[in-house]
């Protein structure tokens, strides 16, 4: 979309806009253009639908004409990026996997924890270290030098910058969630012109900022039912949407409780606009539906209606005959529990961390077993697929401080890749890219602990500070992985020892908790002793994303490209070049 926010002299109003590119007058799509009165004698006007093939910078030219005929006029500019055409082979499938928070350290310490060190090496590398091609990431949004999660993964699917909070738009001068200028997605042009089916995986609420990005269009990453409701009323029809799997459920149920239990499309009636209805412009520049507030859809019937199978946990993935080739999967009713807990729970059904929800959603599938149905599904198409898979918790767990949670989602994540490699290795016309959307918390693996956990536990809370041993010191922390591949137990003797940058407060043992998501000023405040944090105000209880570049790696068809230092815009470039133009 094209948009202009015109201001107007004192009591007039703007009767005509003209959009020019290169000197050419600009029509819309399905003829969806409007002028609307934003208030304080503002006026927004937009071209929806707009599309360019051509390549290089453009002028654009806005000639406003106000209502005594007084003329005014804008210019600014925007580029085509261009694509080398028959340059190879293309990629069919391009797979993202997206750890969301994860910076160089955070893949640092899960390579420790997972395969070990001794001697001055790795023991073993990472599913990530096996791919051939690294990458520096820069991560910045258009509003800030340390982006959210929202822009953070538009980025890679539409190649644009966008606001904090904002993913599939442009920013623009309304309050409005759903009236932004748009720009196409990734799966949406692929779909459109090659065929191809679009996956979207989460270990999030399914309604959360990395997932919404591939698909959703919404200056309101935290929109709630009308995300949700744009997956099948959009996506489905102009995405090849095949695959939806993640946490979320509550989005998905009527609240009147008609399908069971469940909070049930939780703001879809409040004055917070969380349902979708989209302008008429709108819908006519993206040939898209109007919807509608309605508190008592039943979502989920209506993805199956639309012929999705749908699996409430990992049994119902389990089930599935290998004939399916549309997948919903809603196993909890927000964010899935983290790997560190499921695990738990499966080696001893009666352990459920306080907190957690795995009483309620007791079989919840890990990363992994939902990457390998998402492979299945989406490979049934001859034409190919876009995926994305996050590993969502990395983040939310380095937010919390909580480092035993999130190194285990990041062991969980590289699982995933694995599955991809392998995936990737039968069939070599896909590209893999393994990156982030921003680092989380400023994470630094300081050293070792010099004491056994046993005399961890019975430190005087005022001598905990002493036992972090640098250089040295810090010895090579040994961890014993189970047959299930992950950690018999992160409270070994001599652990690694993370410390946080990006941090508020907290009570630091250097021991797990066994409760899930206590916010670390309120974890441990009897065993612990405070590290005071630099976070500004009062009441802080959380660390931050910063703005520190991401490693990205990649593999397979077109991913040469992956090299050197570049803008995150830059990534879906990339992909694009492989998808549409080729590489030797």
């Amino acid at each position: 979309d094209l948009q202009a926010t015109i201001q107007a002299d004192a009591g007039k109003t703007i009767t005509s806009v003209v959009f020019k590119v290169n000197g050419t007058p600009v029509t819309a799509a399905g003829g969806a253009s409007a002028i609307t009165s934003i208030g304080g004698d503002k006026f927004s006007a937009t071209i929806r639908g707009y599309s360019n093939s051509t390549a290089g910078v453009k002028t654009l030219v806005v000639e406003a004409t106000q209502s005594d005929s007084l003329v005014a006029t804008g210019t600014g500019n925007f580029e085509i990026a261009s694509i080398t055409l028959n340059a190879g082979r293309k990629a069919k499938n391009i797979i993202w996997l997206i750890g969301d928070g994860t910076g160089i350290a955070h893949r640092t310490a899960a390579r420790i924890v997972s395969k070990g060190a001794s001697l001055g090496k790795s023991n073993e590398p990472l599913a990530i270290d096996t791919l051939p091609v690294t990458g520096i990431v820069v991560t910045h949004s258009l509003n800030s030098i340390v982006t959210d999660s929202a822009p953070g993964a538009h980025c890679y699917s539409t190649g644009n910058k966008a606001n904090n909070g904002q993913e599939g738009v442009f920013p623009d001068d309304t309050t409005d969630k759903w009236d932004n200028p748009r720009i196409e997605h990734m799966g949406s042009y692929l779909a459109r012109t090659q065929g191809k089916w679009l996956g979207i995986v989460s270990t999030a609420d399914v309604e959360d900022a990395t997932p919404a990005a591939f698909a959703v269009s919404t200056q309101d990453r935290g929109a709630g039912t009308g995300i949700c409701d744009m997956y099948l009323d959009e996506a489905v029809a102009n995405h090849n949407l095949h695959v939806l799997m993640g946490g979320g459920r509550k989005w998905f149920l009527p609240l009147d409780g008609s399908a069971g239990a469940g909070s049930g499309r939780v703001n879809s009636s409040t004055a917070s606009g969380g349902d979708y209805v989209v302008p008429s412009d709108v819908q006519a520049g993206w040939s898209v539906p109007a919807g509608a507030v309605d508190p008592n859809r039943n979502l989920i019937a209506d993805f199956q209606t639309a012929g999705f199978y749908y699996a409430p946990d990992l049994a119902g993935l389990n089930a599935m005959t290998g004939s399916e080739t549309k997948l919903l999967g809603l196993f909890n009713s927000g964010h899935m529990d983290v790997s560190y807990d499921k695990i738990a729970h499966r080696r001893n059904s009666g352990t459920i961390a306080s907190g957690s929800l795995i009483a309620t959603y007791p079989d919840q599938p890990l990363l992994e077993e939902m990457t390998d149905k998402a492979l299945t599904v989406l490979s049934k198409n001859a034409n190919g697929f876009v995926m994305m898979i996050e590993g969502a918790s990395i983040d939310k767990q380095a937010h919390n401080m909580d480092t035993e949670r999130w190194v285990h989602d990041a062991i969980e994540f590289d699982k995933a890749v694995a599955k991809c490699i392998a995936f990737q290795a039968a069939n070599p016309d896909t590209l893999i890219i393994v990156t982030a959307d921003h680092e989380c918390a400023g994470i630094a693996i300081s050293g070792g602990s010099t004491v056994t956990d046993a005399a961890l536990q019975s430190t005087a809370v005022g001598s905990l500070k002493s036992i972090v041993g640098t250089y040295d010191n810090a010895k090579f922390p040994a961890y014993t992985i189970a047959g299930d591949g992950y950690p018999t137990t992160m409270d070994v003797d001599y652990r690694m020892i993370i410390g946080y940058a990006g941090n508020s407060d907290r009570y630091e043992t250097w021991r797990s908790s066994p409760s899930y998501n206590v916010s670390p000023q309120a974890r441990n405040t009897t065993t612990g002793y405070l590290v005071t944090g630099q976070q500004p105000g009062t009441g802080v209880q959380s660390a931050v994303h910063t703005a520190s570049d991401i490693p990205l790696s990649a593999g397979g068809r077109g991913a040469a490209a992956f090299t050197g230092v570049f803008d995150n815009t830059d990534a879906f470039f990339k992909a694009m070049q492989a998808a549409i133009g080729g590489s030797k």
